[in-house]
């Protein structure tokens, strides 16, 4: 970087990695970017839609699929609609498509949309909130919510590790630490920091 300039390359890398598809697409096509939310730069529809009670995710990334989607929600007529002919035209008209979708959508409740999606054998699933991705069984199942005594807040509950390694385990040894609860373990064990001078920094107050 030029003299002053400073750029966290670790934060630069997971930009670009979760950019993946409208960074192939500047890089490939030197296509610029408009923000479509949830939806797929490449793809429709590939998304999330509003059933009548909450949202949902929904993928058609095929023209199989696609097919199988019109059928689903009763309008096979799309398929042979020329705005929505192949993908290509899809992404094309978007907007269009997706008016048709949202109001399809609406009809029903998403668990009976995601039962129906499901059966046909298309990618979809539900938007959970925070508490229900906890309250879900597979959550629990995995450990992703974990509890720990913690000496003046009682019992806290934090999210667990989300690798699972067979080998070597992850574990939670203490709880949070308070605030400077460690301050002389490390300069001491860490920065080889001698008992009298962690004193005289306690003295000073600067620690």
């Amino acid at each position: 970087t030029g003299e002053g300039q400073h750029i966290d390359l670790s934060l630069l890398d997971s930009q670009v990695a979760l950019l993946t598809n409208v960074a192939s697409n500047y890089l490939v096509g030197e296509q610029g970017h408009r923000r479509l939310g949830n939806a797929h730069p490449n793809i429709t529809p590939y998304e999330a839609f509003r059933a009548r009670d909450r949202w949902f995710a929904l993928a058609a990334a095929n023209e199989r699929q696609w097919a199988i989607l019109c059928d689903a929600i009763g309008q096979p007529e799309l398929v042979d609609d020329a705005r929505f002919a192949d993908n290509s035209a899809r992404v094309a008209n978007r907007a269009a498509l997706r008016q048709r979708l949202d109001a399809a959508c609406a009809a029903r409740d998403a668990d009976e949309w995601l039962a129906t999606f499901r059966e046909a054998g298309l990618p979809c699933g539900p938007i959970n909130t925070v508490p229900e991705v906890f309250a879900h069984p597979q959550a629990e199942v995995r450990e992703l919510a974990l509890e720990a005594e913690h000496p003046t807040a009682g019992t806290v509950r934090f999210p667990g590790f989300p690798y699972k390694l067979s080998q070597t385990p992850a574990g939670v040894r203490r709880p949070p630490p308070r605030l400077g609860e460690h301050t002389e373990q490390i300069l001491v064990e860490v920065l080889d920091y001698s008992t009298d001078e962690v004193a005289m920094l306690q003295a000073r107050e600067i620690v």
